[in-house]
């Protein structure tokens, strides 16, 4: 019995550590349509800021819930303003222009910072579970991903903003026929998105240590889960996460992390052959 609450209880820091990963990546692919191939090095910058901020002396919790979030989203409002801004609808170009960007924020980070790996200590320790310990900080991370969840979902379907944002995407020149300035919610939208992830990076610090090149190790799964969510930013990328992550945890569980990353890209093909449309086309249509 203790070794199911163990499995059930690193299934859920699986999929919440997922969710995390995954949701900046939702907001710029799955509204914006722009492929971010430096969605990893976003990821890393944020687990830089939080470590230089936490060695600086500024609070842990601060610097992961804070600092990470807004130093990235304002490198992400200076990206979209000097190359996406140029290249929406054209996706080839956004993915090109992207990986050409994740390439030179690697270089310029094993320039400042060096090709080690850098970390802190989690801010909370462990619990037990009969004979099995148990991390007590995926659980912060899993929160903190439905609380991210939550708010997003709250966001674009009870505010002005909200609606402004997906009519937006939905169609510009209408929006922009009503008033609305489109080339201001793509820089909100894209700042959001960079924060999100700079939040994930910092957040993920403590647990996987920081390296120029750690983005690498993020950008797929975060794909994957986007792609396999469908159009639905907020409900299809939660329920993607959901499902990937507990068969990523359980088939770990059952044999070895490389058999158990097998199993979710199995999975999520599986699933796009079976639902084109991704999840959100068949179960959540109309769901932001």
């Amino acid at each position: 019995m203790d070794y199911f609450i163990v499995v059930l209880l690193q299934t859920i820091g699986a999929v919440g550590n997922l969710l995390l990963i995954s949701i900046g990546l939702a907001v710029i692919f799955g509204m914006m349509r722009v492929i971010n191939l430096a969605h990893g090095e976003f990821i890393m910058l944020g687990g830089f800021a939080a470590i230089f901020s936490v060695k600086a002396g500024i609070n842990i919790w601060i610097a992961m819930l804070v600092i990470a979030p807004l130093s990235v989203a304002l490198l992400g409002i200076l990206i979209e303003r000097l190359v996406m801004r140029r290249l929406y609808g054209r996706m080839i170009d956004t993915m090109l222009a992207s990986w050409g960007l994740s390439l030179l924020l690697i270089g310029l980070a094993t320039m400042a910072f060096g090709n080690r790996v850098v970390g802190i200590a989690a801010p909370v320790g462990a619990f037990r579970v009969g004979d099995y310990s148990v991390g007590a900080y995926d659980f912060v991370l899993t929160a903190v991903a439905v609380i991210v969840l939550i708010g997003g979902y709250a966001l674009l379907k009870f505010t002005r903003a909200g609606l402004i944002a997906r009519a937006t995407m939905q169609n510009s020149e209408m929006a922009a026929s009503l008033g609305v300035e489109p080339s201001r919610v793509y820089a909100t939208t894209f700042a959001i998105g960079a924060g999100l992830s700079g939040l994930a990076g910092g957040l993920l610090a403590p647990i996987s240590g920081v390296i120029p090149t750690m983005g690498v190790a993020y950008v797929a799964k975060a794909f994957i889960t986007v792609i396999t969510g469908g159009t639905s930013v907020i409900a299809g990328t939660a329920a993607s996460a959901f499902l990937l992550g507990s068969v990523n945890s359980l088939m770990t569980f059952l044999s070895t992390p490389v058999i158990g990353d097998v199993a979710l890209l199995v999975a999520a093909t599986v699933l796009l052959r079976v639902l084109p449309t991704g999840l959100s086309g068949r179960f959540f249509r109309g769901a932001p």
